[in-house]
């Protein structure tokens, strides 16, 4: 195992170095012990990393109108002196006082400024000059302006306004932080102090050039127009600039990890002269140009000293098991073995017999099942198979990375569904081996900005073409209203010989979540509207043998509708389906929504995957784009796109599991374009050479 893979604890990527950036932030004034103890909560430890805490929008309040231009109805910037103020009597228990107000005025008008109860305002004097924002009313015929943003305006016109009078940054606040005074007010505050304290003395951690090169601001520059932009343009050209540092550092980090795996030398694996070329020819079909491309490229790092770092990566039902199949017997032909890790009992056993059935049909025997739920005796019959290297290929749960399980000569290790694996479950399998070769697997298409930045340190093979003969599948998005319809239509299905999924988001009821549960469900459906069909429940706590039975009943046809939880998620694959009906289907991501789906549709026969939603009024819309957007293609790498864009790629794919540092800035989908940019000059820098 190299050192890259075993450092397996996801790193920040430190954007500003230096003796004053790395000041703990209780060194900035107006922090102290209670703020800073927020703000390290928040994971805001020094001064570095505040200045790094980018607004989360910006306000344009740089237009200031005259009071008598003052529109009603928008939120306005002004410039008034304080003319009258009327402070409320003292509090009396138990009823609301009056509201505390200032009248201002300017040359062109007059205008109100309110504070109801609980409203914080400043002590005002008559002739004080203020900067006001706030959105202008009508009340008893007095135009006002409720709890508005204010600041003082110096005597001399002199000094930045933080507040009001220009683009005003936004920034995220705890509950916690808010009762520090650490609203965007207070972040404002400390930002100018922190900008006043460090911009001097920063220095970028990009290579020399690399700013001339790409058009680049200064660091300085950048976390001024990002913290107190002239205009919104410059806001996002500073947050910009920021966000290619932030790249240029993942990728920098990301090549030292390849660097470090080159140090290793791993064994090579001349072509497939027997095995391969028997499996290719046994089979009733020929694989797609994409599958041969991705068999190619795999064979080709096989084929190099280099121990291989590969991802296979494709949409639901293109054909990646095959591939990797490809790439095992290459290893057991030279007398190696190689192990397939699975993140279920269930997706184990379905690679299993599939893995099975296609080596038997060329005489190899010897492919095992070794799963955490075996019994004893079995368990030591297979471990000993490995340790002695009888065994020559298995495809298992976690079980594999025990530390009682031992191989002869490890030479290949796959990994499907990667996204359910943490990079130390990887690296514990890859050490089982000296310096074996590893291929990563997942179904979950993955659009080219976000492999590299989450795998680029491996080399990417992408399977973007589907099986001949493979029909879209329909989807709709449907009412609750309509239920009686949709199970008439499943109902339809079974009659006509086919098979069908129902999909709910929980196993039980729950008095704190008001959903359909899976349990609820089936007794619903089983003694209602599938009444005359064979319905079958599935979910995550049955236990092993119960939930292989069932699943096994399902593929053999013995199941006409399976209820289920997305424990069906991944991985069973049973051609006869042609329906599936998801419930509650705003509860579920798109990538989920997407994995769920490619469960019909295996077959020739047309499939059919219907939508119930039962969104609630504080839901909000996202869940209608996600849905209609499911509806709109069935191209996995368009919807993954889109899932990037609704949730962002630490959601979607798990960064920190992934051992990726994290962004706090960029957006791999709105930063797409800096990527490769970003990529080079991180060559550049470790090859000590242009890129």
């Amino acid at each position: 195992m190299s050192s890259a893979e075993a450092d397996v604890e996801s790193t920040s990527l430190t954007l500003l170095a230096g003796e004053v950036a790395s000041q703990p932030i209780e060194w900035l004034p107006g922090v102290g012990a209670r703020r800073g103890a927020v703000l390290r909560e928040a994971g805001v430890n020094t001064v570095g990393d505040l200045l790094t805490r980018i607004p989360r929008r910006h306000l344009d309040r740089s237009r200031i109108l005259p009071i008598a231009e003052a529109p009603v109805g928008q939120e306005v910037t002004l410039i008034a002196e304080v003319r009258t103020v009327k402070a409320p009597p003292p509090f009396r228990r138990g009823r609301r006082g009056p509201p505390h107000s200032v009248d201002v005025a300017d040359d062109t008008g007059t205008l109100r400024c309110v504070w109801f109860q609980g409203g914080r305002y400043h002590t005002f004097e008559p002739g004080d000059i203020i900067a006001l924002s706030g959105r202008v009313e009508v009340f008893r015929g007095q135009r006002q302006v409720s709890h508005p943003e204010y600041e003082f305006v110096s005597d001399d016109g002199e000094g930045k306004l933080l507040h009001t009078g220009g683009v005003i940054p936004l920034y995220g606040s705890t509950a916690d932080m808010k009762e520090r005074g650490l609203r965007s007010r207070g972040f404002r505050r400390l930002m100018m102090a922190a900008l006043e304290a460090c911009a001097a003395h920063l220095t970028t951690q990009l290579p020399a050039g690399a700013e001339s090169r790409h058009s680049l601001m200064s660091l300085a520059e950048a976390l001024w127009g990002v913290h107190f932009p002239a205009d919104l343009a410059t806001a996002e050209w500073a947050r910009r600039r920021l966000a290619f540092e932030e790249l240029f550092l993942l990728q920098r980090e990301l090549e030292t990890r390849r660097r470090a795996l080159r140090q290793c030398e791993g064994f090579a694996f001349s072509e497939s002269n027997d095995l391969v070329p028997r499996l290719l020819g046994s089979l009733p079909f020929e694989l797609t140009a994409a599958q041969s491309r991705c068999t190619d490229e795999i064979g080709a790092d096989l084929a190099a000293r280099l121990p291989m770092r590969r991802l296979l990566h494709g949409d639901v039902g293109s054909g990646k098991t095959l591939v990797a199949l490809c790439a095992a017997l290459r290893v057991v032909e030279h007398g190696f073995q190689a192990a397939i890790m699975v993140p279920t009992e269930i997706l184990a056993e379905q690679h299993f017999h599939t893995v099975r059935r296609l080596a038997s049909g060329i005489g190899m025997e010897d492919v095992v099942l070794f799963k955490g739920g075996a019994r004893t005796a079995l368990k030591r019959e297979l471990r000993n198979g490995l340790a002695s290297g009888a065994t020559r290929l298995v495809v298992g749960t976690h079980a594999l990375i025990e530390a009682d399980v031992e191989f002869a000569r490890l030479g290949l290790a796959i990994v499907d569904e990667q996204h359910r694996f943490g990079v130390a479950q990887r690296a514990r399998l890859s050490a089982k081996g000296a310096a074996i070769d590893l291929l990563i697997m997942t179904a979950t298409p993955i659009p080219r900005s976000l492999a590299l930045t989450l795998y680029g340190d491996l080399s990417v093979s992408v399977i973007d073409e589907l099986p001949p003969g493979r029909q879209p599948i329909r989807t709709a998005l449907r009412d609750p209203e309509r239920r009686q319809g949709i199970f008439g239509f499943v109902a339809d299905q079974v009659r006509a010989g086919r098979q069908a999924y129902v999909v709910y988001p929980l196993i039980e009821d729950s008095e704190k979540i008001d959903l359909t549960s899976a349990q609820s469900g089936f007794e619903e459906l089983r003694t209602g509207w599938l009444a005359d069909c064979r319905v079958e429940l599935l979910h995550g706590r049955l236990p092993t043998e119960e939930k292989v039975d069932v699943m096994a009943r399902f593929a053999a046809g013995e199941v006409d509708v399976l209820v289920s939880t997305t424990v069906i998620e991944v991985g069973v694959d049973v051609a006869n389906a042609t329906v599936i009906v998801i419930e509650h289907a705003e509860r579920f991501g798109l990538a989920q929504l997407h994995q769920l789906r490619g469960r019909v549709g295996r077959g020739t026969d047309e499939a059919y995957c219907i939508l119930v939603a039962y969104p609630t009024e504080g839901e909000g819309d996202e869940w209608r784009e996600r849905l209609i957007a499911l509806c709109e293609t069935n191209d996995g790498f368009t919807l993954a796109r889109k899932d990037l864009e609704l949730r962002g790629p630490g959601e979607v794919l798990g960064m920190r599991q992934a051992g990726i540092p994290e962004l706090r800035i960029a957006h791999i989908v709105k930063d797409e374009d800096l990527m490769q940019p970003a990529r080079s000059e991180a060559l550049r820098e470790s090859d000590g050479s242009p890129a």
